[in-house]
């Protein structure tokens, strides 16, 4: 990531770096750390896939704030961009700061936010047959703020489990459990809401009053790498298709808002084999040739690849294409939309229909080379020998070929890989 800030050449920050390649695989793989906090607790697909989404996003901003700190280290006091050793070494603190010292903090507070977010989900669907009772883990670690709630016991219903739902705060331990409403008395209600605040008063920002389960989110929209206008911003609070109800006037929202979107140009990832399926959620399904597309992608994630998916995309906004595509950036290829990832190696597809097996055959090479130099084609009824001649015939001309599969009724092989000099 550092290395892709280096290249950087304006004199000012530039906001759209955080759809950078190597920036996107930092937050991708910041978030899936977060993920791995909850892998094994029970909770339905639907809040599993909503804490996944609030990881990306916090992981995102937090790049952000990364990469904004580092990035007057560019340069040496004298106004030079410094030797890329001396950058790196000079933000090895910045890496120290947030991937150690904060990560730990944030990975214990979404492993809290994970647990009390799927024990939100069964206290609904209990209902009010039981309330609800605020419990510590009651030894001397506990804050005294928090010892104050232990005890408090409210129904379901009632608003203070809005704002003092835990994990109230980095490294809380508190929990909630259902009583049964003759065991124990309720809390007034006034009351519970004194020593809520009481307990977060060194809270003053508000940024952990909420519900992780009521909000499927594993970490409030607003916390340190955001600002407190996120805690009503529609972008935070509304899914696909909003829009901002003001104009970014500064570079935490315009931040927020492209990691918003890089966010809705992930896909959902299927496990398959050995490996893993990601399908983008831009990608056509009732598109005649994603049934194709998807056997191709098993027949790789078998073996143990990791395979995208990935959608046409008609003049996008740079940042758009970045998010999904960017890792074609400087090849001959920026710029197009192959169909799909195999590891670190981007795919074409081609499955023309025609009476015609050459001019099919040909078709299908001519199309597949102008989105990338690995194609998988659609088997003609043509021998392997006049399939390789005209490929000998396209690299005479000058084109650029790595490999060509063949998928005979989902079952593929290999036709021609370029040679390693």
């Amino acid at each position: 990531m550092m290395k892709s800030l280096f290249k950087e050449q304006g004199a000012q920050f530039r906001v759209e770096l955080v759809a950078d390649p190597a920036v996107q695989e930092f937050v991708n793989a910041h978030a899936s750390a977060l993920d791995s906090a909850f892998q094994k607790l029970e909770m339905s697909d639907a809040m599993r896939r909503r804490l996944t989404r609030s990881n990306y996003i916090f992981s995102g901003m937090k790049a952000f704030h990364e990469l904004h700190e580092a990035f007057p280290s560019l340069l040496d006091e004298n106004g030079n961009r410094k030797p890329f050793e001396r950058f790196l070494n000079d933000v090895q603190s910045i890496d120290k700061t947030y991937n150690s010292n904060y990560l730990r903090a944030e990975y214990n507070f979404v492993a809290a936010s994970a647990e009390m977010a799927g024990r939100w989900e069964q206290f609904m669907r209990d209902g009010d047959r039981y309330n609800l009772q605020y419990r510590t883990q009651r030894d001397d670690k506990v804050r005294p703020e928090h010892a104050a709630l232990d005890r408090v016991t409210l129904p379901l219903s009632d608003s203070f489990w809005e704002e003092f739902y835990p994990p109230n705060g980095w490294n809380c331990r508190c929990t909630v459990v259902q009583v049964r409403k003759s065991k124990y008395p309720e809390t007034p209600h006034d009351e519970a809401m004194r020593l809520g605040d009481e307990a977060l008063q060194r809270d003053t920002k508000g940024i952990f009053r909420f519900n992780a389960g009521k909000e499927g989110k594993s970490v409030p929209d607003y916390n340190p790498y955001t600002i407190r206008r996120c805690s009503t911003c529609p972008i935070a609070k509304g899914g696909k298709g909003r829009k901002l109800a003001f104009v970014p006037d500064n570079e935490v929202c315009q931040a927020c808002a492209l990691v918003h979107q890089c966010e809705q140009l992930r896909g959902e990832v299927i496990k398959h084999g050995k490996g893993t399926i990601e399908i983008s959620h831009l990608v056509d399904r009732t598109d005649g040739d994603y049934d194709r597309l998807l056997s191709v992608a098993r027949h790789f994630a078998a073996d143990g690849a990791r395979v995208v998916l990935t959608p046409k995309m008609t003049r996008p906004a740079r940042f758009e294409y970045d998010c999904v595509y960017g890792s074609l950036r400087g090849t001959r290829y920026y710029g197009k939309c192959p169909d799909l990832k195999i590891d670190d190696y981007w795919y074409e597809h081609e499955g023309f229909v025609t009476d015609n097996p050459k001019r099919a055959f040909s078709n299908m090479v001519n199309h597949g080379l102008k989105q990338s130099d690995r194609i998988i084609i659609d088997k003609p009824d043509l021998t392997d020998a006049y399939m390789k001649r005209v490929i000998n015939q396209r690299l005479k001309d000058g084109h650029h070929i790595s490999e060509v599969w063949l998928n005979e009724n989902g079952h593929l092989r290999l036709l021609y890989k370029k040679s390693e000099e």
